[in-house]
Protein backbone atom coordinates (compact mmCIF):
# COMPACT_ATOMS: atom_id res chain seq x y z
CA UNK A 1 0.00 0.00 0.00
CA UNK A 2 1.40 3.40 -1.06
CA UNK A 3 2.25 5.73 1.55
CA UNK A 4 -0.58 8.22 0.03
CA UNK A 5 -3.46 5.40 0.20
CA UNK A 6 -2.31 4.78 3.97
CA UNK A 7 -2.47 8.51 4.56
CA UNK A 8 -5.81 8.92 3.20
CA UNK A 9 -7.36 6.09 5.40
CA UNK A 10 -5.32 7.87 8.43
CA UNK A 11 -6.89 10.96 7.37
CA UNK A 12 -10.62 9.71 7.42
CA UNK A 13 -9.61 7.59 10.78
CA UNK A 14 -8.63 11.21 12.43
CA UNK A 15 -11.54 12.83 11.10
CA UNK A 16 -14.08 10.34 12.52
CA UNK A 17 -12.50 10.51 15.69
CA UNK A 18 -12.16 14.06 15.88
CA UNK A 19 -8.94 14.40 16.10
CA UNK A 20 -7.83 18.20 15.03
CA UNK A 21 -4.03 17.67 15.32
CA UNK A 22 -3.76 14.38 13.51
CA UNK A 23 -5.63 15.21 10.88
CA UNK A 24 -3.52 18.71 10.47
CA UNK A 25 -0.45 16.75 10.19
CA UNK A 26 -1.42 14.25 8.14
CA UNK A 27 -3.04 16.91 5.80
CA UNK A 28 -0.01 18.28 5.55
CA UNK A 29 2.22 15.16 4.55
CA UNK A 30 -0.63 14.40 2.10
CA UNK A 31 0.23 17.91 0.34
CA UNK A 32 4.03 17.70 0.69
CA UNK A 33 3.70 14.27 -1.10
CA UNK A 34 0.76 15.59 -3.96
CA UNK A 35 3.45 18.67 -4.35
CA UNK A 36 6.04 16.92 -5.07
CA UNK A 37 4.38 14.55 -7.44
CA UNK A 38 2.95 16.84 -9.23
CA UNK A 39 6.34 18.98 -9.31
CA UNK A 40 7.78 15.31 -11.16
CA UNK A 41 4.90 14.05 -13.30
CA UNK A 42 4.73 10.41 -12.24
CA UNK A 43 3.82 8.46 -9.24
CA UNK A 44 6.20 8.96 -6.16
CA UNK A 45 8.33 5.86 -5.83
CA UNK A 46 9.28 4.73 -2.00
CA UNK A 47 12.59 6.41 -2.05
CA UNK A 48 11.54 10.00 -3.19
CA UNK A 49 8.79 9.43 -0.34
CA UNK A 50 10.99 8.62 2.06
CA UNK A 51 12.64 12.05 1.51
CA UNK A 52 9.64 13.88 1.41
CA UNK A 53 9.10 13.36 4.82
CA UNK A 54 12.60 12.89 5.98
CA UNK A 55 12.52 16.77 5.30
CA UNK A 56 9.29 17.25 6.95
CA UNK A 57 10.81 15.72 10.12
CA UNK A 58 13.44 17.92 10.13
CA UNK A 59 11.69 20.50 9.57
CA UNK A 60 9.76 20.22 12.96
CA UNK A 61 12.99 18.76 14.69
CA UNK A 62 14.31 22.23 13.59
CA UNK A 63 11.62 24.23 14.76
CA UNK A 64 11.58 22.27 18.03
CA UNK A 65 15.03 23.11 18.93
CA UNK A 66 14.33 26.92 18.24
CA UNK A 67 11.30 26.85 20.40
CA UNK A 68 13.05 24.84 23.18
CA UNK A 69 15.81 27.70 22.97
CA UNK A 70 13.30 31.18 22.74
CA UNK A 71 11.41 29.30 25.59
CA UNK A 72 8.15 28.52 23.61
CA UNK A 73 6.88 25.97 25.74
CA UNK A 74 2.86 25.63 24.10
CA UNK A 75 5.15 25.21 20.56
CA UNK A 76 7.49 22.59 21.76
CA UNK A 77 4.65 20.96 23.01
CA UNK A 78 2.53 21.13 20.12
CA UNK A 79 5.91 20.60 18.22
CA UNK A 80 6.70 17.10 19.69
CA UNK A 81 2.73 15.93 18.78
CA UNK A 82 4.28 16.73 15.26
CA UNK A 83 6.85 15.18 15.44
CA UNK A 84 5.17 12.00 17.51
CA UNK A 85 2.38 11.60 14.21
CA UNK A 86 5.30 12.17 11.40
CA UNK A 87 7.01 9.54 12.85
CA UNK A 88 4.63 6.82 12.24
CA UNK A 89 5.35 6.92 8.90
CA UNK A 90 8.57 6.59 8.91
CA UNK A 91 10.79 3.76 8.89
CA UNK A 92 12.09 2.47 11.80
CA UNK A 93 14.96 4.72 13.07
CA UNK A 94 18.71 3.46 13.74
CA UNK A 95 20.33 2.80 17.03
CA UNK A 96 23.52 5.01 17.76
CA UNK A 97 25.83 1.29 17.68
CA UNK A 98 23.88 0.72 13.87
CA UNK A 99 25.15 4.50 13.19
CA UNK A 100 28.27 4.23 14.03
CA UNK A 101 28.78 0.14 12.53
CA UNK A 102 27.28 1.75 9.14
CA UNK A 103 30.11 4.58 9.58
CA UNK A 104 32.79 2.20 10.47
CA UNK A 105 32.48 0.06 7.57
CA UNK A 106 32.24 3.10 5.00
CA UNK A 107 35.22 4.92 6.51
CA UNK A 108 36.70 1.32 6.06
CA UNK A 109 35.64 1.29 1.83
CA UNK A 110 36.55 4.65 1.45
CA UNK A 111 39.83 4.15 3.10
CA UNK A 112 39.53 7.61 5.09
CA UNK A 113 42.21 8.53 7.72
CA UNK A 114 41.13 12.15 8.44
CA UNK A 115 38.62 14.74 8.65
CA UNK A 116 39.93 15.53 5.42
CA UNK A 117 37.60 12.44 4.07
CA UNK A 118 34.42 13.75 5.73
CA UNK A 119 32.42 14.29 2.62
CA UNK A 120 33.68 10.85 1.18
CA UNK A 121 32.33 9.39 4.23
CA UNK A 122 29.34 11.34 4.38
CA UNK A 123 28.36 10.16 0.84
CA UNK A 124 28.76 6.71 1.44
CA UNK A 125 26.69 6.73 4.69
CA UNK A 126 23.91 8.70 4.13
CA UNK A 127 21.95 6.39 1.18
CA UNK A 128 22.22 3.94 4.10
CA UNK A 129 20.96 6.32 6.76
CA UNK A 130 18.29 8.62 4.60
CA UNK A 131 15.25 7.79 6.66
CA UNK A 132 16.36 6.07 9.15
CA UNK A 133 18.76 8.07 11.10
CA UNK A 134 18.61 11.88 11.59
CA UNK A 135 21.56 13.38 9.54
CA UNK A 136 23.08 15.32 12.13
CA UNK A 137 23.23 12.21 14.54
CA UNK A 138 25.47 10.71 11.51
CA UNK A 139 27.52 13.87 10.99
CA UNK A 140 28.19 13.71 14.85
CA UNK A 141 28.99 10.03 14.58
CA UNK A 142 31.53 10.36 11.28
CA UNK A 143 33.39 13.54 13.07
CA UNK A 144 33.57 11.45 16.66
CA UNK A 145 34.77 8.28 14.20
CA UNK A 146 37.46 10.06 12.25
CA UNK A 147 38.91 12.30 15.04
Amino acid sequence: MSLLTTLNEDMKTAMRAKDKETLSVVRMLKASLQNEQIKIGSELNEDQELTILAREMKQRRDSLAEFKKADRDDLVEKTQVEIDIVEKYMPKQLSEDEIKEIVSNAITQVEASSMKDFGKVMSAVMPETKGKADGNEVNRIVKELLN
